[in-house]
Formats: C-alpha cells, sequence, structure tokens
C-alpha cells in the first residue's frame, strides 16, 4: 500500500502538505503524525481523499518510541514509499540567554527526529522496488546569519546538510532525497521567531503546500539533491 508519513500535520506547513497530499490521491495511505490528536482530528476532517488516514499522536521529542512507531506504520500498510519531515521547534534566544536544554529540545525536534525517521524510514524504503522519496523542511534561516535565532538557525543548517548527504548516500537504493528552505511563511512557529509581523502579507503554509506535493509526486525525478529555497516576491 503506497504510504506516506507526515509529521507536523496539525498545524502549518504540515497541514498545508497533507491536505494537497490528500488531495492528490497518488497514496492509498496516509499517517499523520503529530503532537495533537485534536489538531490531527482537524486536519483529517479538512480532507477531501479516497485515501485512508490515519492519526499517530506523538511527540517526536521522545526519539526512543520512533522506531517502533515507523515499525507500527510499515505492519500496518506493508509499504513506506514517502516521508515528510515537516515538524519544527523553537525558541528564538541570543547566544548568552540560549540554554542548553533550549539548544537540546531544539536539536531533537528538528534535526534528531528527522534522522530517526529517516533510518527506521530507509529500512523499509529500501525494499521498495519503484523507490520512494524523503522530504526534509529546512528553513532559509539554515542558510544566512540570523542573531538571536542560534540554536533555530543552526538546527536548520545541519537539516540542509543532512538531506544533500543522504540523497548522495541514499542513491543506491532508489530513494531520492528533497531539502526545502522556505522564508517567511505564516505559521505559528513564525510567529514566535518575529511576533510583530503582519502575516497576512508574507508566504502562506499553502503556497508551501502546494510546492511539496509537486515534489513527492511521482513525476517529479529531477530537484532532489538540492537545498530548494521558496520564496514570496514582495
Amino acid at each position: 500500500m503506497k504510504t506516506c508519513i507526515i509529521t507536523g500535520a496539525g498545524s502549518g506547513i504540515g497541514r498545508a502538505a497533507a491536505l494537497e497530499i490528500a488531495q492528490a490521491g497518488e497514496f492509498e495511505y496516509l499517517a499523520l503524525i503529530g503532537r495533537s490528536e485534536e489538531k490531527l482530528s482537524q486536519t483529517k476532517s479538512m480532507m477531501q481523499t479516497a485515501s485512508q488516514v490515519e492519526l499517530y499522536a506523538y511527540d517526536l521529542a521522545e526519539l526512543e518510541g520512533i522506531p517502533a512507531l515507523v515499525q507500527r506504520i510499515y505492519e500496518t500498510t506493508g509499504e513506506i514509499t514517502c516521508l515528510l519531515n515537516i515538524a519544527g521547534y523553537t525558541d528564538p534566544q541570543p547566544l548568552l540567554t540560549t540554554s542548553l536544554e533550549s539548544m537540546r529540545l531544539t536539536y531533537e525536534t528538528n534535526v534528531f527526529a528527522p534522522f530517526m525517521l529517516i533510518r527506521e524510514c530507509t529500512k523499509y524504503m529500501r525494499l521498495n522496488k519503484a523507490g520512494a522519496k524523503i522530504l526534509n523542511v529546512a528553513s532559509t534561516a539554515g542558510i544566512t546569519p540570523r542573531p538571536g535565532w542560534l540554536s533555530y538557525a543552526s538546527s536548520k543548517a545541519a537539516v540542509v546538510s543532512m538531506s544533500q548527504t543522504l540523497s548522495e548516500e541514499l542513491a543506491e537504493y532508489g530513494i531520492r532525497v528533497y531539502c526545502i528552505s522556505p522564508g517567511r511563511c505564516a505559521t505559528a512557529l513564525r510567529r514566535k521567531l518575529a511576533p510583530n509581523e503582519d502575516q497576512s502579507k508574507i508566504m502562506q503554509p499553502e503556497d508551501v503546500g502546494h510546492i511539496i506535493r509537486e515534489l513527492v509526486s511521482d513525476t517529479e525525478q529531477c530537484l532532489d539533491g538540492q537545498n530548494i529555497v521558496i520564496r514570496k516576491k514582495t
């Protein structure tokens, strides 16, 4: 059963991507992962799809449970075709007020959880004769200096590097790895980074969700291995 796993599916870009992919109908099973079952249920209620949609309420900062979570999805579907690492966390602080705990939690959610998900999914993806796709959401904060956003910006830089490395490493299994770096986007996470910004004037989650849908489509075979920057001209 063609299966797509989407993290952060309860809000923002994760929800927008889930809605787009559900509408496209290329996957038979959508596994929506997020911390809030209520928000995941809201996402599911907004979907128009013939695909089977299942909710997995899970905090990805709990790294030790990720292997069992992926195994559970695989045993249910018999295949993992696509993984979208969209969930993110931020606690914007300058250097002198950034605590080790804040840095640790940021990296657990933004770097270590995607790493664990990719590692566990690859165990099953490499069995797919038709290949598979992984898409990681980084940020333009990971490729330009962002004073005051140390933990977040550095974690997103790690996502860019990890994606490019794994694009080469996993090619032998027919697994394509994509990385996108959205610019300013109207999400709750962005509101923490820029609380005084007028979000009606910047890129919306739906804009990014549409691009994600295009990248994970079966017809896209050329844009993996890059860091794709997504910005709205103002």
